[in-house]
């Protein structure tokens, strides 16, 4: 056995031989975790959390975002290695091989990172059993309902938010204080659902947000460095949502369903009223498309109740987003995320749908 780790050694780095062997624990421990929910429930608990927290702590005191360094300094990293490969193969097939190796390895290694801290909560049993939820078919009566409430509760607050020209409502603090907000709300929840991870750590404001909304992406959580990143160039109360949805990465849930439904107790559990109208002209978004498409009659009935303070807000972001609506960037963007989720198990891009019927289910069968 020796004799074969020499020769091995010869041709692969002893330190990408342990990433490898990582990656093959990893790899397993991912198996078990698509057919066993309750195993995977484990992992993301008691083992990912740890992982996930000392990514964040490390990172957390960095003033910008480490992901976004990384993917700018991407290209120049790229050339180097197609340098540094090139010089190394001129000195032998030996020294090539060695050089590939390596490169593979820290794939591998960043695969089994993703496992360790993220993978395992996209097979966790769904958030609806964790919150005692039942999640059931919804109706058009149902839905319209639901608009009703959010609708009213919307309604209410609109008094206590200020609206600009052209730019809709404005969230009345600092990125900083909708952080604190939020750690404020989440540690709530928490203490009624221990399955929310407890975690104190900051949210990364994106430098070039204003071409990242190309993609239409609000914002990224980035497993391999831990850190929550905002794209600050969407509206105030997008923002505000945004900021809680990343945090809920940040503590393990994964599907994007789910991070959408708790950024939304989140919201509303606030004792903020900017935070409340945030979660509920989001949820006004998710709950319009359905009702319309399942009854257009009610769909009119319904959003006539709308303040219209809350719908100039809509129609501000309506044209603010006019500039980035149609581009190649979305379709890309959209189409690797919809293959991203689909391999982890979820019904693709549809899956943002499915938080309505938890919501239709929170308000109507008690919240």
């Amino acid at each position: 056995m020796t004799r074969f780790f020499r020769r091995l050694n010869r041709y692969v780095p002893k330190a990408s031989i342990v990433f490898f062997m990582i990656g093959l624990l990893a790899a397993a421990v991912y198996l078990i975790c698509i057919f066993s929910p309750a195993f995977a429930d484990f992992i993301n608990i008691n083992i990912s959390s740890v992982f996930r927290a000392l990514n964040a702590h490390l990172t957390g005191w960095i003033p910008f975002s480490l992901a976004e360094f990384i993917l700018i300094g991407s290209p120049v990293i790229l050339v180097w290695l197609v340098v540094a490969t090139t010089k190394r193969s001129m000195r032998g097939r030996r020294y090539f091989i060695r050089c590939i190796a390596g490169i593979l390895s820290v794939v591998v290694l960043i695969g089994s990172m993703f496992v360790f801290t993220f993978g395992a909560g996209y097979r966790v049993p769904t958030i609806d059993k964790k919150l005692g939820i039942a999640r059931e078919k919804v109706s058009a009566e149902e839905l319209a309902a639901t608009m009703e409430i959010v609708i009213e509760r919307l309604n209410a607050l609109a008094p206590y938010v200020t609206y600009m020209e052209e730019k809709g409502s404005i969230r009345p603090y600092t990125h900083e204080d909708t952080v604190q907000l939020c750690l404020e709300s989440y540690a709530k929840l928490s203490e009624r659902y221990p399955f929310i991870q407890k975690l104190d750590a900051p949210v990364k404001q994106i430098m070039l947000s204003d071409y990242m909304t190309y993609t239409h992406i609000s914002g990224v959580y980035t497993f391999f460095t831990g850190e929550a990143n905002l794209n600050t160039n969407y509206p105030y109360f997008v923002n505000v949502y945004t900021t809680a949805h990343e945090m809920a990465h940040q503590r393990g849930i994964a599907r994007e369903n789910e991070a959408n439904f708790l950024a939304y107790l989140v919201c509303i559990g606030s004792d903020d009223p900017y935070m409340q109208y945030a979660g509920y002209l989001n949820m006004y978004e998710y709950l319009a498309s359905p009702l319309y498409s399942a009854s257009p009659s009610l769909y009119s009935k319904t959003i006539g109740k709308l303040d219209q303070y809350v719908r100039y807000d809509l129609i501000c972001y309506s044209e603010f987003f006019d500039k980035y609506r149609d581009n190649a960037a979305a379709e890309v963007s959209d189409a690797v995320n919809n293959t991203y989720l689909v391999l982890q198990g979820t019904e693709g891009s549809k899956s943002y749908g499915m938080v309505v019927d938890l919501a239709v289910a929170y308000h109507l069968n008690g919240e």
